[in-house]
């Protein structure tokens, strides 16, 4: 027979009055959300009225001094009100947004000025015209277009297929192999190659072959897939030891070989890292300027043929431009900022071509 002991009255006011202290615990003693902001704002304003007082006021350093008071002053704060822990917790997440927006900075405002300079000459004869026979106002880089996407997807054709059987081979079938360890330790060699290398690299070969002073597209190609290559490899070698060995070992159960597994399982499980990694390897040498000049060379004329003659592309036209500009010096320096500007763009339409296509062909969930 069990008996069941009903709690008493001031059992029960005893419990609920533990339940408040410990909610006024949890609640008591923080500061509001909005003093981070107010402080940071009196901060800004305190210095910059005592600069001003002793001569010495510039946005800079008001910045700079306003968020050093700021982190002391919210230090300070908040260890009086919430304590330690908490202020020094409140201090660390400061530090880590304050170095986010210092880091942020850069990328505004080169995009800022970018755009604010490159649309001034951004129009449909920018589009249309090489600068064949053009000297000061006029002309425009359909040339330099041209040759970018020509070189730069050549380049791509080359590097995809040579980085993804790499990668492929490293992870699937070499794994800790002598050839394995040589490939890895070769590829993380050629990730920290100049560039100019590989300009002069693919230029001598070239030379070599059609004869000394060969300037091609061709030739930008190669030389810009020797630094595509390692950039490709890493990523996809990445993505790929990602995949569950579950996922490989129930294919070999029902009787799938291999080099299906890898296509028809490894790889589609695997392919948005793929095609990331991809994108970021084109955006890391759509830029280049020192393999071109030497590989591809110069020229003010259009030219689709990457195999006869030389080739300009955009990142060269937007040097040349505003290095050598002619008299006067402003039509140059439009062409060349509104080359930049055209430069972001294609790379901006490469990272969303990039993600539909990873969008397109990433595994459904529950498949």
């Amino acid at each position: 027979m069990s008996s069941t002991v009903e709690p008493t009255n001031q059992q029960l006011a005893d419990n609920d009055r533990s339940k408040a202290e410990t909610r006024r615990t949890l609640t008591s003693g923080r500061l509001p959300n909005f003093i981070a902001i107010a402080v940071l704002v009196v901060a800004i304003v305190v210095v910059a009225a005592v600069l001003a007082l002793l001569g010495a006021f510039s946005i800079a350093s008001t910045l700079i001094l306003g968020t050093v008071v700021f982190l002391v002053g919210m230090l300070v704060l908040s260890t009086v009100v919430e304590g330690g822990r908490r202020a020094r917790d409140r201090f660390a997440r400061y530090l880590v947004t304050i170095a986010f927006v210092i880091a942020l900075l850069p990328l505004v405002s080169v995009i800022i000025g970018t755009i604010s300079k490159g649309v001034q000459r951004m129009d449909a004869q920018f589009f249309t015209y090489s600068m064949r026979n053009v000297i000061g106002e006029g002309g425009g880089a359909i040339h330099a277009i041209y040759g970018t996407l020509i070189i730069t997807g050549l380049a791509t054709l080359i590097s995809v297929p040579i980085g993804i059987l790499t990668s492929i081979y490293l992870v699937e079938y070499g794994q800790k192999s002598r050839i394995a360890r040589a490939t890895t330790f070769f590829v993380d060699v050629m990730t920290g190659i100049p560039s100019i290398v590989a300009g002069l690299f693919a230029y001598t070969i070239f030379s070599l072959v059609f004869g000394p002073g060969t300037r091609i597209g061709m030739a930008g190609a190669v030389a810009l897939s020797v630094l595509m290559i390692p950039v490709v490899v890493r990523s996809t070698e990445e993505m790929l030891r990602l995949v569950p060995n579950e996922l490989r070992e129930a294919s070999y159960a029902l009787g799938v070989p291999k080099w299906r597994t890898i296509l028809k399982v490894v790889l589609p499980t695997s392919i948005a890292g793929i095609i990331t990694g991809v994108v970021l390897a084109i955006a890391r040498v759509i830029g280049e300027t020192a393999p071109l000049l030497v590989a591809a060379g110069l020229t003010s004329s259009l030219n689709t043929n990457p195999v006869d003659n030389a080739m300009t592309t955009l990142p060269v036209f937007v040097y040349y431009s505003y290095v050598t500009p002619g008299l006067p010096p402003e039509p140059d320096i439009a062409r060349a900022w509104a080359g930049a500007l055209t430069l972001i763009l294609i790379v901006m339409a490469l990272n969303l071509l990039g993600r539909l296509i990873a969008a397109k062909f990433a595994p459904k969930p529950g498949r």
